[in-house]
């Protein structure tokens, strides 16, 4: 198994939400089949396995995917609810992940699992991410041609109901959450400081490291 603990992290995300019994369980899950975390019916199962062993640890899934090719890997996407998570805590989730994976076996054939942070430009799979980083660039697929087309880039310009707002050259549009197929935040270097901001002012990293970083981005802005 692998695990890692992705780029650097992620901003602070808003208050966690909190469910209890089986009842809220069940909303938890069926919010889930509905947006981007878990697409494919595998990952829906997936999903339904793991997702409440995972969140019982005190962490969010933030994506399923199990890609095949040549060999299976089972990718999955967590953090804290700050946003953060750490290698050990990867290797913590790897193994609960693996345990109740051993029994319930809903993997045919072998696979490695994967898990890791999101990264810095993660990927954006509920509607609260979309809120939550607002104001940085995405780029946002949807599953059927929208006015002649299906990627939009832009500034998030947050959401409004079901709607994900993206300012785009026409103006700003408001796309339905249900419509999309695929959103991530674009590396730019105004995320990374800020990212590394967050970072910094968590503790995270040191001061020296979060200076020097910094500067190698005004000096790439310079050029």
């Amino acid at each position: 198994m692998i695990f890692n603990s992705g780029a650097l992290g992620s901003k602070p995300s808003a208050q966690p939400e909190i469910c209890n019994g089986p009842r809220a369980r069940f909303f938890v899950l069926e919010r889930i089949m509905n947006d981007l975390v878990a697409k494919a019916a595998i990952d829906r199962r997936i999903a339904e396995i793991i997702v409440p062993v995972v969140e019982d640890m005190g962490f969010e899934i933030v994506r399923i995917r199990l890609m095949t090719g040549k060999e299976s890997i089972l990718q999955v996407m967590a953090q804290k609810s700050d946003g953060t998570i750490e290698v050990d805590e990867c290797g913590k989730i790897s193994t609960a992940i693996s345990a109740v994976m051993d029994v319930e076996d809903p993997i045919l054939d072998a696979y490695t699992l994967e898990v890791s942070s999101p990264g810095i430009d993660r990927p954006l799979t509920r509607l609260k991410d979309f809120a939550q980083w607002e104001g940085f660039e995405a780029k946002i697929e949807t599953e059927e041609l929208i006015d002649g087309r299906r990627r939009f880039k832009g500034p998030l310009a947050g959401v409004e109901g079901d709607e994900v707002l993206i300012t785009i050259p026409e103006g700003t549009i408001g796309l339905k959450f249900e419509w999309l197929s695929d959103a991530k935040l674009v590396l730019t270097d105004e995320l990374i400081r800020d990212v590394l901001r967050g970072r910094k002012d968590a503790g995270q990293i040191d001061e020296t490291q979060f200076d020097e970083i910094e500067t190698i981005i005004d000096g790439q802005e310079d050029k």
